[in-house]
């Protein structure tokens, strides 16, 4: 498949991350980094998420505001990958973006190395809050999660998106919207309780 040409501006920088549940369990991959850019991507105008992985980032320390362009290529299996498209190559920074005008949240500069995000752990995020307060803010992530439905049958899975906050909790914009459920064999349910998220942050202060 021929790769697309992409340019635009980039209106948030976060984590790129697939998250596997089954039932009570979780785990994650992290990818890299996850961009939202508003430009053209094929000859279309239009908002898309492009997945960049950390040696890139590394390099070129995109942040929010700064002006890109390069080639990409949709990705091959949408249900279980954050991004509209990936494996980017001739990425090129065309011009630098401002530093941010207002005082956080969100919290736009450049995101932190994939372990610090693994360090401060994570919160469940009301969708609604992350699409109209998170989106440009480096704590936001909206995670492509795959579900095993049964542990003895792996091949019945069910793919969706979840959307988590890495930032401080003392963020006035945080809500973290209703517990969340997970399908499991012979029609049962488990429920996310409170105390997950209390316990995968507990070790931070409030402003943390």
């Amino acid at each position: 498949m021929d790769k697309v040409v992409w340019q635009g501006r980039i209106l948030g920088v976060q984590p790129r991350i697939r998250l596997y549940r089954s039932f009570d369990q979780r785990s994650q991959t992290d990818l890299g980094y996850l961009l939202q850019v508003e430009g053209s991507i094929g000859g279309e105008e239009r908002i898309f998420t492009v997945g960049i992985g950390p040696s890139v980032q590394m390099k070129h320390g995109l942040a929010v505001g700064d002006q890109v362009q390069g080639e990409c290529l949709p990705v091959a299996e949408p249900e279980s990958e954050p991004a509209d498209f990936y494996k980017v190559s001739k990425l090129k920074v065309l011009v630098r973006g401002e530093e941010p005008e207002r005082p956080p949240p969100p919290w736009q500069g450049l995101p932190p190395p994939l372990k610090i995000y693994r360090e401060r752990g994570f919160r469940r995020l009301a969708a609604r809050t992350y699409e109209t307060r998170c989106t440009s803010c480096i704590w936001g992530c909206r995670m492509a999660v795959e579900i095993i439905i049964d542990q003895w049958n792996p091949s019945q899975r069910q793919y969706r998106r979840e959307t988590f906050c890495y930032g401080p909790k003392s963020c006035r914009f945080y809500k973290p919207g209703p517990q969340r459920q997970v399908p499991g064999r012979k029609g049962m349910r488990w429920i996310e309780a409170d105390w997950i998220d209390n316990e995968a942050t507990d070790h931070r202060r409030e402003d943390e």
